[in-house]
């Protein structure tokens, strides 16, 4: 694999040019991908056009550059997170029925919650995630139950700081989030409310696997009304049932009705 003067392999190179991409900004001049990724624009372009021509890559009729079919099919097929997805899809959709609000599935990585599933409804309260998307684990109510049952490693250099605030009642100081986690570790969810924006409330519950540990956050979007709590106990009985469909191993199909 052929190395540049620094050292970098191109595999290396070539992530950080795909890394470029945003849920925000998924097309994007080769000029900007460079500059994200800091590579000169002529080692970007190349890098790009061999990117291109395995379909990781994508050209728009303007020259723009977006992210490959081929590249999604990939990751489609390798992501540990399908599993869980296709176990927790038909108990997302039993939930939305319910509620009426934005429905999704949340993983802990890195220092973010990542949304690998959303549903959505056309009237539904704002809502920054989206499938695919990150919000720090301190901002949401999916990441404050993920965080509160991270290993203490990862508490420790969240709770360090800086914590970036969205509104007035985000979650600012280590004290305030010490408080929250040991609050969702206490009652078995978290209730958010006004912490992204402050016209919707975050409520999320832990999804627990075979071996009863943290394997995802199921939470709802709802208008901040003073009403989210009352969305707790579907979530908790949905968190269940997906619980129970990854320890049996079976399909979704084959879940209790």
């Amino acid at each position: 694999m052929s190395r540049a003067a620094t050292g970098e392999s191109s595999l290396a190179r070539a992530v950080r040019v795909i890394a470029a991409f945003t849920p925000d900004e998924p097309e994007l001049r080769v000029s900007e991908i460079a500059r994200r990724s800091g590579l000169h624009v002529a080692t970007a372009s190349r890098l790009v056009a061999e990117l291109v021509t395995h379909g990781l890559l994508e050209r728009g009729p303007h020259r723009e550059v977006r992210v490959g079919v081929r590249l999604w099919e990939l990751a489609a097929r390798a992501s540990p997170t399908m599993s869980l997805r296709d176990a927790a899809l038909p108990y997302l959709e039993d939930v939305h029925a319910v509620v009426g609000q934005h429905t999704q599935l949340g993983v802990l990585d890195g220092t973010d919650v990542l949304f690998v599933e959303r549903l959505s409804a056309r009237d539904a309260i704002i809502n920054y995630s989206r499938i695919a998307g990150r919000i720090p684990l301190h901002l949401s109510s999916s990441g404050q139950v993920l965080l509160a049952h991270a290993p203490r490693e990862l508490q420790a250099r969240i709770l360090a700081g800086p914590l970036e605030r969205y509104t007035p009642h985000s979650v600012g100081t280590p004290e305030a989030l010490r408080e929250a986690l040991a609050a969702v570790r206490r009652t078995g969810y978290a209730v958010l409310p006004g912490h992204l924006h402050p016209d919707a409330a975050g409520v999320a519950v832990p999804v627990r696997g075979a071996l009863n540990e943290v394997v995802a956050a199921l939470s709802v979007i709802v208008p901040n009304d003073g009403r989210a709590h009352g969305h707790v106990p579907v979530l908790l009985a949905a968190a269940r049932g997906i619980g129970r469909t990854l320890s049996a191993g079976r399909a979704p199909a084959d879940r209790d009705q």
